[in-house]
C-alpha cells in the first residue's frame, strides 16, 4: 500500500439538526461507507457521512501531500484515509461505496463491488434522497451551467430562499441542514453523475445531447442513456422539460412534458415577434425580449428558452423571470469578457471542453476571430468544426495535447486561416496578443478538456485571464 494515514484524531462535532422534522437517524448511521475521490463532492459526502454516523473510509489515487488542503479540512472527523491506490481489501465490509465523476461505473473496482452486492452511490444522489423540498435537475452537454445559475438567479428573485449547487459551485450535501420545505433547489447534474441514478428531481430539464465525453462512455447510446436516467424515476406529478431535439426520450416521460426552442411549442417557451413567450394550456404569456438578454449567441438564447420552462414549470413568475434575465451576465469561463486592450477583446470560453461548444462560441461573434484552441481530446469529431472555422476565423493558434491531431483536421480541411502551434497556454496568449489588431477578438474556446495541463477548466480560464490581464497592466 503506497500510502495509508491512520484515523485522524477524533472530536465529537456539535450537532445541529437538519430539520425539527427530520429523521433521528440518517440511513448511512452505523454503515460502512467508502468514499472513492477526494475532490470538492468526496470532501462534502465524508463529512456529511461522518456526522451522521457511518464509519467513513476515503480512498484517492493522489497522495497525503497533493491532497493536503482536503485533508485538512476534515480534521475534526474520524476518517480512515487509504491514499495512492485502491487495494481490493477495501471492499471488506463496505455496505455502501460513493464515487467521484473521474470514477467510470464500469471500473473494474466498482465491477467487483456490484458483483459482492455492495451499493454505488455518490454525493448528489444521496442529497436528492434527502432534500426536504422539491428540486430542479438540469443537464445536458452545453449549457447547463449557464441555465442552471439563470434559475437560479429567477427562483431567489422571487425572495424565497435558494440553494444551487451539484455539479456547479458547491455540492448540494453541504448544504442540506440550511434547506427547508418551501425553499427552491437547483441542481446541475453531469453525465457521470447520473450514470449510477436511482432518483429522479420533480422537475427534469435536458437541454440537449451532442457529442460529448466519448472517452468515458465510448458510445453515443451510452452517453445518452446516462443523461436520461435524470427521467427515468419521476412520476405522474413529476415535470420534464427537453428540447424538441430530444424527441426520442419522450416516451420515457411519466408526468408533464415542457419543451423549449426558437420555433413554437404546445408546452413551453419559445420566440415570436421578437419576444420570449410562454404557452401552456390556458394561452400565451410575454416573458421578455429578446434585446434584453444580454448574453452572446443563438446558444444562449435557447438557454434562456430553457431557464424560462424550467422555472414557469417550478412557480416563479414572470416578473422574477424578467428580474433575472436583465441582470444576468453569465458565468465565468463562458464567453467571459477579460479584457479590451487597443480595442482588442479577450474572451474566456473555458468551458468549451468540446468542439460543439467551441462552435456556439465561434458563431457568438461577428468580429475576426483569433482562436485559442487546445487541452486533450475525448475522442470526438472535429470536422464540422473545422468547417466552421473555415468560414468564420481569421487564425487559429493550437495548444496542448491535441495540437497535432486538431492540425492534421485542419490541414485535411484545406482550411485557409492562419495555424500556429504553441506548446503552453502563455505562449498562445502572447502571440495572439502580437498579431490581434483593433476591432478583432482573441477567444479561448478550446474544444478539448483541461486535464493535459489543468486540473479544471476553471484553473485554464483563470491562468488566461491572469495573463491576459498582465498585458493590461504593462
Amino acid at each position: 500500500m503506497k500510502d495509508m494515514l491512520p484515523n485522524a484524531n477524533f472530536t465529537t462535532p456539535e450537532t445541529s439538526s437538519l430539520r425539527a422534522s427530520a429523521v433521528k437517524k440518517d440511513a448511512l448511521a452505523g454503515k460502512k461507507l467508502l468514499i472513492l475521490g477526494l475532490a470538492r463532492q468526496g470532501v462534502a459526502l465524508a463529512r456529511f457521512a461522518a456526522e451522521q454516523g457511518a464509519a467513513v473510509t476515503v480512498s484517492d489515487l493522489r497522495s497525503a501531500a497533493q491532497l493536503a488542503d482536503a485533508l485538512a479540512s476534515l480534521t475534526d472527523l474520524s476518517i480512515t484515509y487509504v491514499l495512492g491506490e485502491h487495494p481490493d481489501s477495501l471492499l471488506d465490509g463496505v455496505d455502501v461505496i460513493a464515487i467521484s465523476g473521474s470514477v467510470p461505473a464500469d471500473a473494474p473496482f466498482i465491477m467487483k463491488a456490484r458483483a459482492q452486492g455492495i451499493a454505488i452511490t455518490n454525493d448528489s444522489q444521496e442529497f436528492l434522497r434527502r432534500c426536504p423540498t422539491p428540486a430542479i435537475g438540469i443537464t445536458g452537454s452545453a449549457g447547463k451551467s449557464t441555465t442552471t445559475s439563470l434559475v437560479g438567479a429567477m427562483c431567489a428573485a422571487t425572495d424565497t430562499a435558494t440553494h444551487v449547487g451539484g455539479n456547479i459551485g458547491s455540492p448540494l450535501i453541504a448544504a442540506l441542514k440550511n434547506i427547508n420545505e418551501g425553499d427552491y433547489v437547483v441542481q446541475e447534474l453531469s453525465s457521470f453523475q447520473l450514470e449510477i441514478w436511482q432518483r429522479s428531481p420533480r422537475i427534469a430539464a435536458i437541454l440537449n445531447i451532442t457529442p460529448n465525453h466519448l472517452d468515458r462512455h465510448k458510445t453515443m447510446d451510452a452517453y445518452t442513456d446516462a443523461k436520461a436516467n435524470i427521467l427515468r424515476q419521476q412520476g405522474e406529478n413529476d415535470v420534464a422539460v427537453l428540447s424538441p431535439d430530444l424527441m426520442h426520450l419522450y416516451p420515457l416521460v411519466q408526468g408533464r412534458l415542457r419543451t423549449f426552442g426558437l420555433d413554437a411549442v404546445t408546452d413551453g417557451a419559445f420566440v415570436q415577434g421578437g419576444m420570449i413567450v410562454l404557452r401552456d394550456a390556458v394561452g400565451d404569456r410575454d416573458v421578455i425580449a429578446l434585446d434584453d438578454i444580454r448574453l452572446r449567441g443563438q446558444h444562449n438564447v435557447l438557454n434562456v428558452l430553457a431557464a424560462v420552462t424550467i422555472a414557469d414549470a417550478a412557480g416563479v413568475p414572470i416578473a422574477a423571470m424578467q428580474t433575472a434575465i436583465r441582470a444576468f451576465t453569465g458565468i465565468a469561463h463562458r464567453l467571459d469578457l477579460v479584457a479590451e486592450i487597443a480595442g482588442v477583446q479577450y474572451i474566456n470560453d473555458s468551458i468549451a471542453t468540446a468542439p460543439e461548444r467551441a462552435m456556439a462560441a465561434i458563431r457568438a461573434f461577428d468580429e475576426p476571430l483569433i482562436l485559442l484552441t487546445g487541452g486533450r481530446d475525448k475522442e470526438l469529431d472535429w470536422e464540422p468544426w473545422a468547417d466552421l472555422v473555415d468560414q468564420h476565423v481569421k487564425v487559429v493558434i493550437l495548444f496542448g495535447d491535441l495540437s497535432e491531431m486538431v492540425r492534421d483536421v485542419l490541414v485535411g480541411w484545406h482550411v485557409p486561416a492562419a495555424v500556429y502551434q504553441v506548446s503552453a497556454m502563455a505562449d498562445a496568449v502572447q502571440l495572439a496578443h502580437a498579431i490581434a489588431q483593433a476591432g478583432e477578438v482573441v477567444l479561448l474556446s478550446p474544444g478539448g478538456t483541461s486535464y493535459d495541463k489543468f486540473d479544471d477548466f476553471a484553473q485554464r480560464g483563470d491562468l488566461f485571464a491572469q495573463l491576459v490581464q498582465q498585458k493590461v497592466t504593462r
